[in-house]
């Protein structure tokens, strides 16, 4: 896990030392063990280094003949990808993942990537045939940016080490602004910084620095053709090798390994699977809050590292800290994110980063084995919807109304989302009501400016949403509906994975994110993942003896949720005050004042309109402002 950086001058010209070490001390907190750098031909690459697996000779960048790469990021199946290379008459001369990349790629070129199983992002020079080749892994859970123009082309791990470099500035991307207030995330290979991008996941990139072409092309994506063959038994007892065999490989590390423990199902299971083949007892980390019951998930915790003999480790993230650390998280975000769970989750990596260097996490069980409740609230109503008018819209009935009602109890902490989602035009297409239901901007345009709504186009930014969910491949509702957070959503969250682990210098791994499993699960009939509408039916029939009965059947897991609306209502009032109905806020001319003031009083419990106004303003501080 380290940072990196990359100066591409098409015209030859020497890259500047001053200016690439200049953009590489922005990611000092990424490689705090290490740095290098390599200039030559108007190419320049800069690494910063936390060492994980081969802490003595495998520093970068690293050369191998005509080919230097800097690379961010673990290749769990290195071990096993170099036996092959030795047998195709390779030699190593250090026992890094690196140097198992770089022989992959003299072996393979592009096509190496489609045999990591990791994640990753790196830039690798060919000084033979002048050719950069960038690649990021399936789902992206390692960053990749880049800003482009016809002099040069400039990459790095975060944004902010692109705003070190002369020729890039600050400036918002109105358009993304409007998808963030939608989303609260952008879409696609865009930021909200203008002319900033990044390499999508399962993506490389090809620069020919000869000819000039650039050449971008997907590598891997999430598939959903659908095996009809093989029985409910064979995918759970596959499933469970795999997310065994995904464990075993992401526990490969020369450092300490734990895990992050929230009481949920997911982490649980990780943690479960990881612990009798880690250094015993294996350091768990869980986050807290004393502001009531519904936001303290450790009793569950505690349960699951009694059983695996795990040391549980429990932070208390305080109001205070919130409001001391917001502009500092801003910072390391580099854009606003999703939710206020980065607050807890910025916390409990610092603690976990005085105990380990690694730790193992439950992201994107979610989206892969169908977790959030929108889901059984979407086929709720197209269950209703069938039976009223007896009809389906689907190849197949996934789900009767019969089959869903011994489920809906796992809805019964969301009943002001319920509310909201039938005000109105129930009964839509399939597209037009997943829309609304992770549309951010419903209850939230009213904050904004006439200015800002009247240039906010909600139908094209329904347009964009329907490229992406209404794919040829997922034909059932729950395919789309899992698709889209796949290639949307998850990497929003795994953006919010890595800074808050990267800002503590700590490594951060994700085993359910194995695309073996992604691969396994995408072709599942979704009846066999959806069973009468029950959340993440498939992972429980895989897991059913390993994880305590009353994690397995909880019925009020809500995510992390942070007591957020209590606070501003409370001591912290004050402080979203000064950033919301300051003058430099009220000059940006983006919110409404008086709108803004209501929502302090009224925000409501889990609501997100509170945070992703503080958000945004911060964001335009930190970045836009200070630019100016």
């Amino acid at each position: 896990m380290c940072g990196i950086v990359g100066i591409i001058n098409r015209d030859r010209t020497p890259v500047d030392q001053g200016t690439l070490a200049g953009m590489a001390a922005a990611l000092d907190h990424r490689g705090p063990d290490g740095e290098g750098e390599f200039i030559a031909d108007g190419v320049g690459l800069y690494h910063k280094r936390l060492a994980i697996i081969d802490l003595v000779t495998g520093a970068q960048p690293m050369t191998a003949g005509p080919l230097t790469i800097v690379f961010n990021g673990e290749i769990y199946n290195y071990v096993e990808l170099r036996a092959e290379l030795v047998q195709r008459g390779h030699t190593f001369r250090t026992t890094s993942d690196t140097e198992v990349i770089l022989a992959m790629y003299a072996t393979y070129g592009p096509d190496c990537v489609k045999a990591l199983n990791g994640m990753f992002a790196f830039l690798l020079y060919d000084r033979e045939r002048r050719t950069v080749f960038a690649a990021r892994d399936h789902f992206g859970i390692k960053p990749l940016y880049y800003h482009a123009t016809d002099r040069r082309i400039l990459f790095a791990s975060e944004v902010k080490a692109l705003l070190r470099h002369p020729a890039v500035r600050a400036t918002a991307d109105e358009d993304a602004v409007r998808e963030y207030v939608t989303f609260q995330l952008v879409t696609g290979d865009r930021t909200l910084f203008a002319g900033v991008r990044k390499l999508p996941p399962g993506h490389w990139q090809m620069i020919d620095l000869a000819s000039g072409a650039v050449e971008t092309r997907r590598y891997w994506e999430p598939r959903f053709q659908i095996d009809p063959y093989h029985t409910e038994e064979y995918f759970a007892v596959e499933l469970r090798r795999l997310l065994e065999d995904a464990i075993r490989l992401q526990l490969r590390s020369d450092v300490p390994v734990g895990a992050y423990l929230s009481g949920g199902m997911d982490s649980s299971i990780v943690t479960l699977l990881a612990a009798p083949h880690a250094s015993r007892p294996m350091h768990t980390f869980t986050g807290v809050f004393r502001d009531g019951p519904e936001f303290d998930e450790s009793a569950y915790a505690r349960q699951v590292a009694a059983r695996c003999g795990a040391c549980v480790h429990e932070i208390v993230p305080t109001e205070q800290q919130f409001v001391d650390l917001l502009p500092q998280m801003v910072y390391q975000m580099d854009e606003p994110v999703a939710g206020p769970g980065l607050f807890p989750q910025f916390m409990v990596a610092r603690c976990a980063a005085h105990h380990v260097k690694v730790v193992l996490g439950g992201q994107g069980g979610d989206e892969i084995f169908g977790g959030y409740a929108r889901y059984l609230v979407a086929y709720f109503e197209q269950a209703i919807k069938g039976a009223i008018f007896e009809s389906n819209e689907e190849a197949e009935h996934i789900v009767s109304l019969k089959s869903i009602i011994p489920n809906l109890p796992a809805l019964r902490q969301y009943a002001p989302m319920l509310q909201h989602f039938w005000q109105r035009d129930v009964f839509e297409p399939m597209d037009r009501r997943y829309f609304r239901l992770i549309d951010r901007s419903g209850g939230s345009l009213d904050l904004f400016s006439g200015d800002f709504r009247a240039a906010y186009d909600r139908e094209a930014l329904f347009a964009r949403f329907q490229s992406v969910f209404n794919h040829p491949d997922t034909q059932s509702y729950y395919n789309k509906m899992t698709h889209f957070d796949l290639v949307t959503g998850l990497p929003a969250l795994l953006h919010v994975e890595d800074r808050v682990s990267m800002a503590a210098s700590l490594e951060s791994r994700v085993p359910l994110l194995d695309h073996r499993i992604a691969d396994l699960v995408t072709s599942m009939p979704p009846r066999m993942k959806f069973r009468g509408g029950e959340l993440k039916y498939i992972l429980k029939r895989a897991t059913s003896n390993l994880l305590p009965s009353a994690v397995a059947q909880r019925k009020d897991k809500m995510g992390f949720p942070v007591p957020l609306h209590l606070w501003a209502k409370g001591a912290s009032r004050d402080f979203f005050a000064d950033v919301l109905l300051s003058q430099r806020a009220r000059e940006r001319g983006i919110f409404d004042p008086v709108a803004v003031e209501r929502l302090l009083d009224d925000e409501m419990a889990f609501g997100r309109r509170l945070w992703g106004l503080v958000n945004l303003e911060l964001w335009y501080r930190q970045f836009v402002d200070a630019a100016a």
